[in-house]
């Protein structure tokens, strides 16, 4: 599938108070007449609260369009939260011609593209674009956050953070990894700060970027979206603080695929993939299963224990009634031996 066919998504990063939200409003209600959708990350009651946006929600963008993720960083939460949450939104009827994903004011941007690179979905979707956003005063000023304070508190929130690294250097990650920056609050910092923070920022940067002023968030939707960076393949050409450290790392999965027998009962299938998950550390699993006496094809998704099962349409004319699931996990879970054992294992000793 190329890019063009591919659902594009937009990475939105930036700090508490630099009007990641405000763009993001803009953007719902002018969309232009795309169908958007929206993935609003944050950590607890701190940061960006997605009832805002919902309460702005309009036909091209409605409430349902609008989810939250408050359990983590998506990238530390991608079987659980992330991916589940991206196919649900690509599951809509209408389809969303975009998705925006407003990130936690700290999130390194980085390693939320390897997230990207998960096998459910790498297929299906490609990051149009990394926007960084910059308040030009905080800038200017060398605080690069509007209000140091709340950051501080929103760091402190959230236990996956490493509460040691500076401003300035996540600053440089977001910086290092957008493909435009919007330097916001133009007005606040006159027409020297904002001179002050494209020095900072074209000092930062790893190869030119555009920088365009924005107040209010209000910016041209041909400006931000359809950029086709298709991000997700252009890695090293965004240089992070954190390259080669063990944490946040998520482009090490593997996949084995299981063909599997007509299934005489669908609940020891099920119980069979959570043996998986609870023995083996599965992370994901995904596939269809031919049950015996029934016309229908089980449709069978997993996220880690929890295991979710229907019937979704009659085998076709000729179709091979067969069974097969796709296992992901981390490299170092995947045993091929022992998964085949758990889901097939019974019956090839019958056999």
């Amino acid at each position: 599938m190329s890019n063009l066919e591919k659902l594009p998504v937009t990475v939105i990063t930036g700090f508490l108070g630099s009007g990641k939200t405000t763009l993001v409003r803009h953007l719902m209600q002018n969309p232009q007449g795309k169908r958007l959708a929206i993935v609003v990350n944050e950590f607890g009651d701190v940061g960006v609260d997605g009832d805002i946006l919902k309460s702005c929600a309009i036909p091209d963008c409605p409430a349902e369009n609008i989810m939250e993720l408050a359990n983590g960083c998506i990238c530390c939460t991608v079987a659980d939260d992330f991916i589940p949450t991206i196919e649900a939104l690509m599951a809509l009827e209408p389809r969303p011609d975009h998705i925006l994903i407003e990130t936690s004011g700290l999130a390194l941007p980085k390693p939320l593209l390897k997230a990207f690179d998960w096998p459910d979905i790498r297929s299906k979707i490609t990051v149009d674009g990394v926007i960084a956003l910059a308040d030009a005063e905080a800038v200017a000023a060398g605080r690069f956050a509007p209000n140091v304070e709340a950051v501080d508190a929103q760091r402190m929130a959230d236990e996956s953070i490493d509460h040691e690294t500076p401003l300035s250097e996540v600053f440089e990650d977001q910086i290092s990894c957008a493909d435009i920056i919007l330097l916001t609050k133009p007005d606040l910092a006159g027409p020297e700060g904002v001179a002050k923070a494209k020095e900072v920022i074209a000092a930062e940067a790893p190869r030119p970027l555009p920088v365009v002023e924005v107040a209010e968030g209000a910016v041209d939707v041909r400006v931000v979206l359809g950029l086709g960076a298709a991000a997700e393949d252009d890695m090293d050409a965004r240089p992070s603080h954190h390259d080669g450290h063990d944490d946040h790392e998520h482009d090490d999965f593997e996949s084995v695929i299981v063909d599997l027998p007509e299934q005489a009962d669908p609940a020891e299938l099920v119980a069979n993939i959570e043996r998986l998950a609870n023995e083996l550390n599965i992370l994901r699993v995904k596939g269809y299963a031919a049950v015996q006496g029934k016309p229908m094809r089980l449709l069978v998704q997993a996220v880690g224990s929890r295991v979710r099962h229907q019937y979704d349409r009659p085998w076709g004319s000729g179709e091979e009634r067969r069974s097969r699931l796709v296992v992901i996990a981390e490299h170092d879970d995947i045993k091929e031996a022992e998964i085949r054992h758990i889901l097939v294992g019974v019956t090839e000793a019958a056999e």
